[in-house]
């Protein structure tokens, strides 16, 4: 048997943009606690699970600020998530016509094939309002307050995760049950959904601790890095890129520091220690962010393949096999620098789940055994499997539990693959440790395309960030001029910094389904609108104004009819 081994280290990002309407406290979409309840609760029960696969896992700040401000709606009683308040109300027959509206918009808004056909019952619900609906409001008027229960009921047991479901015996209870939910039945449910989310940070801190896994971080609020630096650097890989009409972001580099800082301190407090790496927002990467952070202590960062790709493309290098190495940049010294591999985190992200789970994890084992077997005797490959930690698996059957049980059961027994973590490689003494590349320069990109692209570029993007230069220079003006006491001064820095979001920006082009791109238009400008509020200045008349062209007709609806989610 050869005695060549392959370094795996899977990176699950977990992140959600800030969905909250901090001029009111409401939550206007729904993303982050249902991601929690399903998503971020059963990758920790699969690690828990298989005790011999190690990984890293990254949590964004302000998701995690979020997870914290839910647990307190729920130990209060006090729901500022209308989808929560509404599983709480008492009775549901006496409910206003948005409150109705909004169930039956949200409620069935999740992937049909695998989170409502396998219930009989919510699929019944679905059905009867499908029925209903071309008729008319005359006729889904006749909807009682016993289906508004179930419905709303029914919601949540269908994004609580696989291994929650298995679990808890109350979320088994009301599945079987499967009708006739009365509220008692119902604020159970809401302690269930308190209990899963409070878990989460002990869950995961405990699973550091036995050193499992390596707990990363990104930029506080998920800022697009290189942008704030320069806006100029979208043209290292696209020269023809059309940029915004204000020439740079007012003060970024002082912005990415504090980020940089905030998400350390962070992480720190709720995990016991600031983080060894991080995987910066959207892994987008310049020189001058791999300054930043090799300068704030990170020993690590990741980013995408493509970034690898056109930086050896521009100077002269070969990217054949390039990413199953380690790279340092001479310009950052300090700093490690590891590559996503495209193709394997794709076929997770995008592909298997149409694959039967232990087909799918045969194959990716195989893909891993082939790039082992191709390499060059001596050399020990490290492979980088990095995607979203929440996205992908409402698509598989199960949400990707016996994926995860077959892929993680055939790597716990693989004699010559390895899961491990970028901190466990980087501590591995000289002799042993992975050789890292140099760099001969680095072209500035992200994980989509390599390039800035999906930031910056299109008409509605380059506004976008001219909105928020424009405030950020208001900010300037105000804050320095020191007329804000220091905790509204606290208070305006902390709604920039969500301001400052890549989030935001991804969302506009006319790619993204329409109504999806309003509802993130429309909060944009809302937080936009709330920073001038904060500095005690009016709101400029353009945030009145959607910048997408086609949130104009759009936004007639509510802000929660996002169909589609990150």
């Amino acid at each position: 048997m050869s005695d060549k081994r392959l370094d795996l280290v899977f990176l699950w990002h977990m992140h959600q943009p800030d969905y909250r309407d901090h001029s009111s406290g409401e939550h206007v979409l729904p993303w982050v606690y249902l991601h929690a309840i399903k998503d971020y609760a059963d990758m920790a029960g699969h690690l828990e699970r298989h005790p011999g696969v190690h990984a890293v896992v990254n949590f964004v700040p302000v998701l995690l600020d979020q997870i914290e401000d839910y647990c307190r709606q729920v130990d209060s009683g006090e729901y500022r998530e209308p989808l929560l308040r509404l599983l709480a109300t008492p009775d549901l027959t006496h409910l206003t016509t948005a409150d109705r509206e909004l169930l039956l918009e949200a409620c069935f808004r999740s992937n049909h094939h695998t989170m409502l056909a396998p219930f009989p019952r919510y699929k019944r619900l679905h059905d009867l309002y499908e029925r209903l609906a071309p008729e008319g409001d005359a006729a889904l008027a006749y909807l009682s307050g016993d289906y508004f229960g179930d419905l709303v009921t029914w919601y949540h047991l269908a994004w609580i995760g696989e291994t929650e479901r298995r679990r808890q015996p109350l979320v088994a209870e009301l599945m079987s049950k499967g009708e006739g939910y009365g509220h008692p039945e119902r604020l159970a449910l809401l302690r269930v959904i308190g209990d899963i989310m409070r878990s989460l940070v002990p869950r995961y801190r405990t699973l550091q601790e036995r050193g499992q896994i390596e707990l990363s971080a990104t930029p506080d609020t998920h800022p697009l890095a290189p942008l704030l630096l320069d806006f100029h650097s979208a043209r290292e890989s696209l020269p023809e890129a059309p940029l915004p009409l204000a020439s740079t972001y007012p003060g970024g580099r002082q912005r990415l520091v504090a980020h940089i800082e905030a998400a350390r301190r962070s992480h720190a407090r709720r995990f016991g220690v600031p983080p060894t790496g991080m995987w910066p927002a959207e892994g987008a990467i310049s020189t001058g962010v791999v300054q930043q952070l090799a300068a704030h202590g990170c020993a690590w960062l990741a980013s995408g393949e493509g970034v690898l790709r056109n930086s050896l493309a521009s100077h002269g290098g070969n990217g054949h096999r390039a990413a199953y190495q380690p790279w340092a940049l001479p310009e950052a010294p300090g700093i490690t620098l590891f590559f996503r591999d495209e193709r394997l985190s794709d076929l997770i992200g995008f592909e298997y789940a149409k694959w039967h789970g232990r087909d799918a994890a045969q194959h990716l084992i195989g893909q891993l055994e082939a790039i082992l077997a191709d390499s060059p005797p001596g050399e020990r490959p490290v492979v980088s499997i990095i995607l979203d930690g929440e996205n992908a698996w409402e698509h598989y059957p199960y949400n990707g539990f016996f994926f995860f049980e077959d892929l993680y059961g055939l790597l716990e027994k693989h004699p010559r693959i390895r899961t491990t973590t970028y901190a466990e490689i980087l501590a591995r003494p000289a002799a042993s440790r992975p050789h890292a590349a140099q760099l001969t320069g680095l072209t500035a990109g992200s994980w989509v395309y390599g390039t800035m692209s999906t930031w910056i570029g299109d008409t509605e993007k380059n506004r976008a960030w001219d909105l928020l230069c424009a405030a950020k220079q208001s900010y300037d003006m105000v804050v320095g001029s020191a007329r804000l006491a220091p905790a509204e001064s606290a208070a305006a820095e902390r709604q920039l910094a969500i301001c400052e979001s890549s989030d935001w920006f991804w969302w506009f082009g006319d790619y993204n389904p329409s109504q999806a791109v309003a509802s993130f238009d429309q909060l944009y400008r809302r937080n936009l609108a709330n920073l001038y509020h904060l500095l005690k200045l009016p709101p400029p008349s353009q945030l009145d104004m959607p910048i997408s062209r086609g949130s104009d007709t759009a936004e007639g609806g509510s802000m929660r009819r996002a169909l589609e989610h990150r």
